[in-house]
C-alpha cells in the first residue's frame, strides 16, 4: 500500500535525475535502492573522480547530485568546485556525522545518514527552483548604513571589524546546525535557531540575515506541506547572506 502510493506520486511529476557518489558500497546501494524505489532514475559513482569522468562523458545531465562529505581522494569542498563545473545541478551532502562548515556552506543541503526514504524525498523535492528563491532581496543592504556608523563613532576599526567577524562566525556556525536540524525534521530547532539569528544579527544591523532569521522562527512547530522546504529555501539564502557579510568586511572594514 505504502509503496503504491509513493509510485503514484512519482508518475504524477518528473522526478530529477540523481546521481549518487558514495565510496561505500552498502550505502550507495541501500540509498540507491530507496531512490529508485521512489521513482527516481540514479546513476551511481564509487568516488569523486568517478562522478566527474561520468559528467564529462555526457551520458546524462542530472538534476540532483548526492555526494557522501568524506571519501577518499577527490572530496569535500574540492569535489563540489568540480561538480559545479560540470552541472548546474543541486549537490547535496550525505554523512554518518555532522559535516565541517566548509562543506555544509558550499552544498546545497545536508542529510545525515542513516536517513529514511522520506526524509530522502523531502530533500529532494524540496528545493526551490531559481524562480522561487526570492526571500533574500538583493536590494535590501547588507549592513544597516546606521548601527554601522554608530559603532564607528564609539570604537575604533579594529574594535568594529571584530564584532562583524564574530557576526559571520557564529552565522557559520548556526547555518551548519540549522542544515542537520532540516534534515531531521526538528521544526523546534530550526526556530530555536531561527530565533538566535534574528536577535544577534539584528543587534549587529545584518540586515539581510536577521530578516532571513526571522522568517525561521516563524516556522510553525508541527510542520505540513511545504515547511520545512521552506526553510531550506532560507538557508540558501543565508548562505549567501553570509558572503555578502563577508564581502563587507573585506571592502568596508580591512584587517
Amino acid at each position: 500500500m505504502h509503496t503504491r502510493s509513493m509510485f503514484e506520486f512519482a508518475a504524477r511529476r518528473e522526478l530529477p535525475v540523481v546521481l549518487l557518489i558514495d565510496d561505500d558500497l552498502v550505502s550507495r546501494e541501500v540509498t540507491a535502492t530507496l531512490l529508485t524505489m521512489t521513482g527516481y532514475s540514479v546513476h551511481t559513482a564509487e568516488s569523486g573522480a568517478a562522478s566527474l569522468k561520468m559528467l564529462a562523458g555526457g551520458d546524462f545531465q542530472p538534476g540532483a547530485i548526492l555526494m557522501d562529505a568524506q571519501m577518499p581522494g577527490l572530496s569535500g569542498t574540492d569535489l563540489i568546485a568540480e561538480l559545479r563545473a560540470h552541472t548546474k545541478a543541486p549537490i547535496y551532502a550525505i554523512s554518518g556525522s555532522e559535516v565541517p562548515a566548509e562543506i555544509a556552506d558550499a552544498a546545497d543541503g545536508f542529510l545525515l545518514k542513516p536517513f529514511d526514504a522520506e526524509a530522502l524525498h523531502s530533500l529532494l523535492d524540496g528545493q526551490p527552483s531559481d524562480a522561487d528563491l526570492k526571500l533574500l532581496d538583493p536590494n535590501e543592504p547588507v549592513v544597516s548604513e546606521e548601527i554601522l556608523s554608530q559603532f564607528r563613532k564609539l570604537m575604533p576599526e579594529p574594535a568594529v571589524r571584530q564584532i562583524y567577524t564574530a557576526v559571520v562566525s557564529d552565522l557559520t556556525r548556526r547555518i551548519e546546525a540549522l542544515g542537520a536540524a532540516i534534515a531531521r525534521g526538528d521544526t523546534a530547532e530550526v526556530r530555536r535557531i531561527g530565533h538566535a539569528i534574528k536577535g544577534g544579527c539584528g543587534m549587529a544591523g545584518a540586515l539581510q540575515a536577521a530578516h532571513l532569521g526571522a522568517l525561521l522562527e516563524s516556522t510553525p512547530s508541527v510542520a505540513k506541506d511545504n515547511q520545512l522546504d521552506n526553510s531550506a529555501a532560507v538557508l540558501h539564502d543565508l548562505r549567501a547572506a553570509a558572503r555578502g557579510l563577508e564581502r563587507m568586511l573585506d571592502a568596508e572594514l580591512h584587517a
